[in-house]
């Protein structure tokens, strides 16, 4: 069921960049932001109470707010810089480079994690790399 979840995550951050870049024409990049930001944040709420998984809020320890608190901050950054990267270039070439995310995110995962990296992880690192390469030269 992961994966279901996984495409769909990726038709959507599609779906986003190019919503995006025709929505902050003429709009300032950290704006835009703001304005998706409350969106999200409307949404994720929303489900929230929906779903009844505000039960669980009182059982968040300490170190699960902290990194919490730390991961919106980093993706609070990286919107900033995504929005910002949308309204400067091309979606063709901004969306590849975003997407080195993956390469980025096995080698945090390897030297914070200490997660594995197969051999067929470093070539498929290798290989996204590449394609990033050759899609914004």
């Amino acid at each position: 069921m992961w994966a279901v979840f996984a495409v769909l995550s990726a038709v959507f951050a599609a779906l986003t960049s190019v919503l995006a870049k025709v929505g902050i024409e003429g709009v300032n990049s950290t704006l835009a932001t703001a304005l998706r930001t409350v969106v999200v944040l409307a949404m994720a709420w929303g489900m929230v109470f929906l779903t009844g998984a505000g039960a669980g809020l009182g059982s968040i320890s300490r170190k699960s707010w902290l990194f919490l608190v730390l991961s919106g901050l980093a993706t609070g950054a990286s919107w900033l810089c995504y929005y910002r990267a949308l309204q400067l270039g091309t979606v063709s070439k901004v969306v590849p480079i975003d997407k080195l995310s993956v390469v980025f995110t096995l080698l945090l995962a390897f030297v914070f994690l200490h997660e594995q990296v197969t051999p067929r992880s470093a070539v498929g690192c290798a290989l996204i790399a590449a394609g990033t390469l050759l899609m914004v030269l």
